[in-house]
């Protein structure tokens, strides 16, 4: 065939300089699909790696992540008993302990070593060495001088009558430090020879009792029961019934009724030097025949 028009039927030729066809191709979606594919095959190796390897922190404690956490089992923490520990060996005395509470300043007499209180009708002897703490007690009324609110001494029944909420019992030698209008305390201690008195109300459970009826100030004396420790609270300022029963409260006295009160309210403690020291006025002795007093003492 050396010839141009050398050329049988059954072959052809191909005009023109030699060139090589290029391999098929995808199309320009089909492309994009396995790019897509690829990408997202190396995010997942990416973010499995960064998992795997990434530092963690130390593992919570058991239980912090519980919905419901479990409820604390509740601890009922008493208040000490106010003054210092005594030896019951000693003789009775009574300790004083000053503080201030609320801007009201108490003096706190705490009878230690002694028998339960009594009460006595008429001016107690103040030169007696067994008495260590004596305190006027019950009101006298003003229009026939007889005591005021129901009276039991050592289970005779001097007056009865229940105009004030507030009350104390001694019965078997238990001072009981309350607030009722209505108590069969008075009808036990009448029974068993014991003591009852009726005065007005300060603190109950724990809770300010209002006495909106009585606007002065004045001196104000208590009778307390915290924590089962019974004893007088004193306020050496001029306060009102409220602000005495709330200095009361934040002291933490359960239940609190008013004594005497005023300067004038005679009493006395002994220390445990056996140094007497008077409060009051010592006064009345004569004119009030039923002045009555709650007394502690080593002998009852």
């Amino acid at each position: 065939m050396n010839q141009q028009n050398d050329i049988r039927d059954d072959e052809f030729r191909v005009i023109g300089q030699h060139r090589t066809l290029p391999a098929p191709t995808l199309s320009e979606p089909g492309r994009k699909r396995k790019v897509g594919w690829v990408v997202l095959i190396l995010v997942a190796l990416l973010g499995g790696a960064i998992w795997l390897f990434w530092p963690k922190g130390p593992k919570p404690p058991e239980g912090v992540f519980d919905p419901v956490p479990p409820k604390p089992t509740a601890i009922v923490v008493k208040p000490k008993a106010l003054g210092s520990a005594v030896d019951s060996l000693h003789p009775a005395f009574t300790e004083k302990l000053d503080t201030t509470i609320n801007d009201v300043v108490l003096s706190l007499y705490i009878p230690h070593n002694t028998a339960a209180p009594i009460l006595t009708v008429g001016a107690p002897d103040k030169e007696t060495r067994e008495a260590v703490l004596a305190f006027q007690a019950a009101d006298i009324r003003a229009d026939n001088r007889e005591i005021l609110g129901s009276f039991v001494q050592q289970g005779k029944i001097l007056a009865k009558g229940s105009p004030k909420a507030g009350y104390c019992a001694i019965i078997d030698g238990k001072v009981i430090v309350g607030v009722a209008e209505s108590t069969s305390l008075f009808e036990e201690a009448s029974e068993k020879d014991g003591y009852f008195f009726r005065q007005f109300s300060l603190v109950k459970d724990g809770v300010l009792e209002e006495n909106a009826q009585i606007k002065n100030k004045t001196m104000r004396k208590a009778l307390c029961d915290r924590n089962g420790q019974i004893f007088v609270a004193v306020s050496e300022t001029d306060e009102s019934m409220h602000d005495f029963a709330a200095a009361l409260v934040d002291l933490g006295v359960d239940n609190a009724i008013y004594l005497v009160g005023s300067h004038s309210a005679f009493g006395w403690y002994r220390d445990e030097t056996g140094e007497q020291t008077y409060f009051g006025v010592d006064q009345h002795r004569q004119s009030y025949r039923n002045e009555n007093y709650i007394v502690w003492s080593n002998e009852n």
